[in-house]
């Protein structure tokens, strides 16, 4: 914002401010006044402010929405307020509406009718720009691409001063409605969250043995813990406590695609938490890690080692994840970690070979169609929530915010635990 200030020069006031040039260079600008020192003092606040806004118009004259967005997720975008996974969703984000028109248009043509429009289509579908069709986005993703126009457009006006004002202020959603047909045959016993029964559990379990895979582990975890996949390949040895039988979750492990590395960074909340397992999953541990000392002898010097390293890029802080051979020299700067779930060779096993695996299963294992990691969480919590698991506890034990989303998510996840919420009821009458 330019500054300025007035003075005396014989019987005139004269006013002057200072703006940047394209350079960054301080420029004086100077202009004659009246006599009067007020009148000078507002004369001044009018050549100030009539040049700001001309800076507005010449400033965003060739920028795009797209080169604003770039230029938000530059500045803006920092772990310190963001988790490493948020910062990436926005940028993934950010990717995707470049490739559309409202990407390519100039910021100061924008208007709230341009942003409802692309919100719209994004809301019920549409065709893309390469003729291809859109499907409606959930509420989930929609809220992901509002927060992001939210954020970027707001920065567009302080603290950059492209534009003057806002339009997403008055974006709204205009969401699908549901359709129901009031005389179908169906009885709406369908589960919201999909969860996997024992004996599903049990079948994908005897599918990894049979093959080895080494992406048995981390699912046993998540089985037993509610743990996600990234904080599943992110556990170290150090985080396990055999003997008294609980773990602590302080980081997750997430493939970079923007940067094409493997990192660690914070958990999704940003929140170090304690989480009690059973005791078939302490014997399940306690086996794996015999193995892995087996392995280390068998292997030798092509036995793996795993290290992070702290690399800080354009005002983020990355801590990316490497194997190397125990006969490899270190490198400066590298720092060793004993993850839990490891290959043979000693290498740590990454969220993204263990999401294929989980594929593969849903393909190959009769009655495992559509499984993904993700229900192993849904299933941990079903199990106990089921079982008369305090929620409170349950939303402890995953990490939630609120107890609220653990009951929203996971509360009717099965028919069975609906049944048996409601005949409780026959319990009251019969004074039982």
């Amino acid at each position: 914002m330019a500054k300025g200030s007035v003075r005396k020069k014989g019987k005139k006031w004269y006013g002057r401010f200072y703006i940047e040039d394209e350079s960054g260079r301080k420029v004086q600008k100077e202009f004659a006044g009246t006599e009067s020192k007020a009148e000078t003092e507002a004369m001044l606040r009018k050549a100030i402010a009539d040049y700001e806004e001309k800076q507005f118009v010449g400033k965003a004259e060739n920028i795009t929405v797209g080169d604003m967005l770039d230029m938000w997720v530059e500045e803006e975008l920092k772990p310190g307020n963001l988790s490493n996974g948020t910062v990436m969703s926005y940028q993934g984000t950010v990717n995707r509406i470049k490739q559309y028109p409202i990407g390519k248009r100039k910021l100061k043509t924008v208007t709230a009718d341009h942003l409802q429009a692309y919100m719209d289509f994004l809301s019920f579908g549409g065709t893309n720009p390469d003729g291809t069709t859109a499907k409606a986005l959930s509420k989930g993703y929609l809220r992901l691409f509002s927060a992001v126009l939210q954020g970027a457009f707001h920065f567009a006006v302080f603290p950059k001063r492209l534009i003057t004002f806002n339009p997403m202020q008055y974006v709204v959603w205009r969401g699908k409605k549901e359709d129901y047909d009031l005389f179908s045959d169906e009885d709406g016993n369908t589960d919201s969250t999909p969860t996997l029964s024992h004996e599903q559990y049990l079948k994908l379990e005897e599918f990894l043995k049979k093959k080895d895979n080494p992406a048995l582990l981390p699912i046993q975890i998540a089985y037993y813990t509610g743990l996600r996949i990234g904080e599943v390949c992110g556990l170290t040895w150090q985080d396990v406590n055999l003997d008294k039988q609980y773990l602590t979750v302080r980081r997750s492990m997430r493939y970079n695609g923007a940067r094409h590395k493997t990192e660690i960074g914070a958990t999704k909340r940003k929140k170090v938490r304690t989480v009690d397992f059973c005791d078939t999953l302490a014997a399940i541990l306690k086996a794996a890690k015999t193995e892995q000392h087996k392995y280390r002898l068998q292997y030798g010097g092509l036995y793996h080692l795993n290290y992070y390293t702290e690399v800080k890029e354009k005002d983020r802080t990355y801590y990316e994840v490497y194997s190397l051979p125990r006969t490899d020299e270190i490198p400066e700067g590298y720092k060793e970690i004993s993850f839990v779930c490891l290959r043979p060779d000693g290498a740590y096993e990454s969220p993204s070979t263990v999401g294929i695996m989980c594929r593969t299963a849903s393909r190959k294992v009769e009655g495992l169609e559509g499984f993904h990691f993700h229900q192993l969480r849904h299933t941990f919590t079903s199990n106990l929530l089921s079982n008369g698991a305090a929620p409170k506890d349950v939303q402890e034990l995953l990490g939630h915010a609120d107890v609220s989303t653990t009951m929203n998510i996971y509360a009717h996840a099965t028919r069975e635990a609906k049944r048996t919420s409601a005949r409780l009821l026959d319990k009251v009458v019969g004074g039982e």
